[in-house]
């Protein structure tokens, strides 16, 4: 087994729309959306290192913040 790491990188907008989305996720009847049990250990490692570098999570605008990040990053149409 290979012990290499790959490095994702994302703009704060990215982040902050990605952790809320695995959130829900995570609090959703999961086996109906993911069928393979691997599958969870880099989820929540992700979820994990999401919410330690963005402190936004907890800030007391985050509704405000999560929205502007998602109008910033919807393709104009």
């Amino acid at each position: 087994m290979s012990d290499s790491q790959v490095t994702i990188r994302l703009t704060s907008d990215e982040a902050l729309v990605l952790s809320h989305w695995l959130e829900k996720l995570q609090m959703t009847d999961l086996s109906r959306v993911v069928d393979d049990p691997a599958v969870w250990a880099p989820v929540h490692r992700i979820a994990g290192t999401l919410d330690k570098a963005l402190p936004e999570l907890f800030a007391s605008d985050n509704d405000q913040r999560l929205e502007a990040a998602r109008q910033r990053l919807r393709p104009e149409g």
